[in-house]
């Protein structure tokens, strides 16, 4: 089994509210669709919990980065870089 990697602590309060945050805005995209609101409407709020979503996403990534580039402890390898990679392109 791959040791794991958590996000780090500073990261994941930001992580934990912008999710949370995507949380809430989906909600609203749902109650929007259906009360009928404008299609305009719906997709701008709809674009903001994308953006919620890929600011958590990019947040994770970057703890990840920082986790590659500090000395690891004997229980957790840094990442590799292609590991990074691969998390960074899930994204897209």
């Amino acid at each position: 089994m791959e040791p794991r990697v958590k996000v780090d602590e500073e990261a994941s309060t930001a992580v934990l509210n912008r999710l949370r945050r995507a949380q809430g805005q989906l909600a609203g995209v749902i109650a929007m669709i259906e009360a009928g609101r404008d299609c305009k409407d719906v997709v701008t709020q709809l674009a903001a919990v994308s953006r919620a979503l890929d600011r958590a996403g990019f947040k994770i990534v970057a703890s990840g980065m920082r986790q590659c580039m500090t000395a690891a402890d004997e229980d957790t390898p840094p990442m590799s870089e292609a590991e990074l990679e691969k998390l960074f392109l899930a994204l897209a």
